[in-house]
């Protein structure tokens, strides 16, 4: 423990990765609605959610459009609250090839919930998305990337619900809701405060002359250029062999969601560049090779090879494990 009250973040020995020479990286969507968001918190009451426009099943729907185009499979961390809200939706998107994963419930931060609520909330969530899908959930990622130091013990409660691996820590600093500065920054084994391990696949930054720039997409994405986003994913694809966990919205994509009356600040992150993402997520989808968060950690050896080998009725073709 740190002072007595922060836990000091250790990670296990590294299992021996597998590596290619065209390295393949994650793509991932935060499947949740405008409303939903951290910087809308003090803006929007939870209460008010299922009263306002909903607009997350357009918006996934035409993610998942793109994504055909180009024959790329990825992760989608659902919310709870999503899946409950649309179940066909879910459904749908593992029916296209697509990795389930779990975002939490309510999308509160962690470090705001008390461990029983996280665990509670955490294990409604998982269940919705096994019982919808009829596949075990493997992956978490949380609400604004709010594991950090301070709430290290939900890593437990991820091992105590059965997750295999999670991707919610930031290795950054200088955020307001997240961010662990000398975190690892690819796939590793994370030691829990129990002294447990699980897979942790943290968001992408690129270590410049000792600086660590964040270019695994969201609002980064859209606040750099293009040009650069690329340059700093090709940095960690080419200098480092590490994967890039790229995220996105559904809400990133919609150019005419509800305009929310909140701080300038917030309004600023929201929507910064909206109208620009959809054109660079397809320059995106073309300049890359992406796969799952099981993908990437079969490659990198860290999980078995996943076996797809249904048809898929959305892209059209069958499903070909990684060798």
């Amino acid at each position: 423990m740190v002072n007595g009250s922060v836990p000091v973040l250790t990670v296990a020995p590294a299992e021996k990765s597998v590596m290619r020479s065209q390295p393949i990286h994650a793509f991932t969507v935060d499947v949740e609605d405008y409303f939903h968001v951290e910087a809308f918190a003090n803006a929007i009451h939870r209460d008010s959610w299922p009263h306002l426009e909903y607009r997350c099943e357009r918006n996934v729907y035409r993610m998942l459009d793109m994504l055909a185009e180009r024959s790329v499979r990825g992760t989608f961390f659902v919310l709870g609250w999503v899946a409950e809200r649309s179940p066909q939706l879910i459904k749908d998107i593992a029916a296209a090839g697509h990795e389930i994963a779990c975002h939490g419930h309510s999308h509160q931060l962690v470090y705001r919930q008390t461990r029983q609520q996280f665990a509670d909330e955490t294990r409604y969530a998982k269940g919705l998305l096994e019982d919808l899908t009829g596949t075990a959930v493997l992956g978490y990622r949380a609400a604004s990337f709010s594991i950090t130091k301070v709430s290290m013990w939900a890593l437990d409660t991820l091992i105590d619900l059965g997750f295999t691996y999670d991707s919610s820590v930031f290795p950054v600093r200088h955020h307001d809701n997240y961010g662990i500065p000398e975190a690892p920054l690819g796939p590793c084994r994370m030691r829990a405060p129990s002294g447990r391990t699980l897979i942790e696949v943290p968001l992408s930054v690129a270590d410049v002359a000792g600086l660590r720039v964040p270019v695994s997409g969201g609002g980064y994405f859209r606040l750099f250029p293009y040009w650069l986003s690329r340059a700093g994913m090709r940095h960690v694809e080419r200098k480092s062999g590490r994967p890039v966990i790229f995220y996105v919205h559904p809400w990133e994509i919609d150019v005419d969601q509800p305009r929310v009356q909140a701080g300038l600040v917030s309004r600023l992150r929201h929507y910064n560049n909206i109208s620009r993402c959809e054109a660079r997520l397809r320059r995106l989808l073309q300049d890359f090779e992406f796969g799952t968060m099981s993908d990437v950690l079969a490659v990198h050896g860290m999980l078995p090879v996943p076996s797809r080998t249904r048809e898929d009725s959305v892209i059209g073709r069958p499903a070909v494990a990684l060798s």
